[in-house]
């Protein structure tokens, strides 16, 4: 049993919601990254989300794609990103690791380089934006291989017989994206979430994640009442890009919201 499935279920039998917040590795510096994670889990979260920087990362809105250009400023490469991860489980080794990007760095790598790679780092999970389940035999093998969980994207317009498709190339969790678009963007409608995770729940026996639009303790409250998981991601590369000269300010910032939001998941 994976770490992300062994987190999901102890929370199903505390009728909790898990909370999982998304930072790109390298924002505002590589050497805040293993911080971070640590106040991270200190302050409620229950996995983390590492994005792994690329120059062209065409499913971010505005907030993202800046802090993936500050990250590319300092030469973060996927390398790093592991190496961080590697460091983080010097400390922690329970706190499931996701890793979230895109196809060019995995594949110039190789998938079975690359999943030695992540397992021996203690990698526990992979999101790749830009694959699709259809053309991911290859890299589902070599994951599934090295014990990495695949997680897939499933938007307001998939198709059931896509989500079932999705399905039998996802472990771990399935990610549902709340709202059309990139991330960040547009308000949240909560009841046609609530239909939709329904929906999904029906075609699938893995736990339910959402994420894009939650920006603060009320929505994730809202979101959380519905899915099994509150992924937020741009609300929390914010607060790094208000603090962005300053670490320590950055992460006591992501550590006032990512409270704020566990306190508000465990009174829904």
């Amino acid at each position: 049993m994976s770490r992300i499935e062994t987190r999901f279920k102890q929370r199903a039998q505390e009728k909790r919601t898990l909370l999982i917040p998304y930072f790109t590795a390298g924002d505002p510096n590589l050497a805040t990254a293993v911080p971070m994670m640590h106040a991270m889990v200190q302050a409620g979260a229950d996995l983390i989300e590492l994005g792994v920087p690329f120059s062209d990362p065409m499913a971010e809105g505005p907030v993202i794609q800046k802090a993936m250009e500050r990250a590319l400023m300092h030469d973060v490469s996927l390398h790093d990103v592991l190496d961080t991860v590697k460091e983080f489980r010097r400390q922690d080794t329970e706190t499931p690791v996701i890793l979230m990007g895109y196809l060019n760095p995995v594949e110039i790598m190789g998938y079975a380089e690359f999943a030695r790679a992540a397992h021996e780092a203690g990698v526990d999970g992979l999101l790749t934006v830009d694959i699709p389940p259809e053309e991911a035999e290859d890299y589902v093998r070599e994951l599934e291989a090295q014990g990495i969980d695949r997680v897939f994207l499933i938007s307001p317009t998939t198709t059931d017989e896509r989500i079932r498709t999705i399905n039998a190339a996802s472990a771990g969790f399935l990610y549902y994206v709340s709202l059309k678009g990139v991330t960040g963007a547009g308000n949240l409608d909560i009841n046609a979430v609530q239909d939709r995770v329904s929906n999904i729940r029906a075609l699938t026996d893995l736990p339910v994640g959402v994420g894009f639009g939650i920006k603060d303790a009320k929505s994730a409250a809202q979101i959380g009442s519905v899915a099994d998981a509150v992924v937020v991601g741009s609300a929390v590369v914010k607060c790094i890009e208000e603090n962005v000269d300053n670490a320590d300010n950055a992460i006591n910032a992501v550590s006032e919201l990512l409270s704020s939001m566990r306190q508000a998941l465990d009174k829904k």
